[in-house]
């Protein structure tokens, strides 16, 4: 069985924040800035000071016959927990995803 690896780009608005949330947000911003974003299997979430939207970044492991939906749904999960784990709730999902192993690397001809 042959293994792939997805990259998986999910971006969300964060749901409406009552005051204690965006304190603690806010307090942790430094450590979501987009600088500090990586893909990895535990994925990555960044945000803005405006607490608008967020972004989360993760590589997901998958079968050869997984389906984009299939990993596209194990990633919006990855982001919801991550979200959660924030002491945030979410919405309005959007994810993109690429086979990382389809990806052709053109070497120019000098």
């Amino acid at each position: 069985m042959t293994r792939k690896t997805y990259q998986v780009i999910v971006r969300g608005k964060f749901a409406p924040l009552g005051d204690e949330q965006q304190a603690a947000l806010l307090a942790k911003a430094d450590e979501h800035d987009v600088f500090q974003a990586k893909f990895t299997e535990q994925g990555t979430v960044t945000y803005e000071r405006s607490l608008l939207t967020f972004t989360f970044r993760c590589l997901v492991p998958a079968n050869e016959e997984d389906k984009e939906a299939i990993v596209i749904g194990k990633a919006e999960a990855l982001a919801a927990a991550a979200v959660s784990g924030l002491g945030a709730d979410y919405r309005d999902l959007k994810s993109v995803s690429t086979d990382l192993d389809s990806i052709r690397i053109r070497r120019r001809e000098h």
